[in-house]
């Protein structure tokens, strides 16, 4: 089956189960949905990140970027034009928009990307944050653009982290305490996805809230998807098709809901 069908079957299953405020008798999944993922209060600002996001969408100059993860595979070769990655490996404004609220929902102060690509997630994720945002990317040429952009928005609460993250990833974890916000974004597939989640799993509280980016974007990633939801860490998650959601107060004990996004 390729990764067009399934997303499609996929996404058809999704809008059946999918449900809104009036079907949902969880007190706490009535709440954050009502106050985070679709609030009625108006959005704060983002013109800098969206104007970002616009220059690298007409930006045809090609880089090498050799590895981005299976979500990329709609791209062929090595060299490849920056409004090409920006337009595939980049969330949509509403995405990005309900992560900011999430952070200052719960206000997180340790926050960690898995995957910064040209960064406009990163620069949502840091505009409420109360703390910094680590941002992880292994590949050179795109972690430059980033770190270009972070310097174009005078963002200063980043710090980003170049270099394979399979390496880099366990020598962050080994000096951070607690992680209050994580968005799992780099390598969409199977098995990097479940050792990313126990590495980070490890390092949430119960009040932390961990973003797992493309959870419908092949088999690979629904099978990680479902391990997460077994996983003995794991109290609460929610699908909102693009991304999964998950939670780990025990006080939520084993809720599991499809959100309308």
């Amino acid at each position: 089956m390729t990764n067009a069908f399934f997303q499609l079957q996929s996404y058809f299953t999704y809008w059946l189960d999918a449900v809104g405020e009036h079907s949902l008798h969880s007190p706490f999944f009535y709440d954050f949905y009502t106050q985070v993922v679709r609030p009625k209060k108006v959005d704060a600002d983002f013109q800098t990140a969206e104007k970002i996001r616009q220059t690298l969408l007409a930006d045809r100059r090609a880089i090498a970027a050799a590895d981005l993860g299976a979500a990329s595979s709609v791209l062929s070769g090595h060299q490849r034009s920056i409004r090409d990655i920006a337009r595939t490996s980049t969330s949509p404004v509403k995405y990005s928009k309900l992560y900011a609220r999430i952070i200052k929902a719960f206000h997180c102060h340790e926050v960690v990307e898995l995957g910064t690509s040209f960064g406009i997630n990163t620069l949502y994720l840091a505009r409420f944050n109360e703390g910094t945002v680590h941002t992880f990317e292994g590949v050179s040429a795109i972690a430059d653009i980033a770190q270009a952009n972070f310097d174009a928005a005078g963002t200063r609460d980043i710090q980003l982290v170049r270099g394979n993250i399979d390496h880099t990833l366990p020598r962050f974890l080994e000096d951070v305490k607690s992680i209050d916000f994580a968005l799992l974004d780099a390598n969409h597939r199977l098995i990097p996805t479940q050792q990313y989640f126990e590495a980070l799993a490890m390092k949430m509280h119960p009040r932390s809230v961990m973003v797992i980016d493309d959870i419908h974007h092949s088999a690979d990633m629904a099978a990680a998807w479902k391990a997460i939801q077994r996983h003995p860490l794991v109290y609460a998650t929610a699908d909102l098709f693009r991304c999964g959601l998950v939670f780990f107060d025990p006080s939520l004990n084993k809720q599991h809901v499809v959100l309308q996004y």
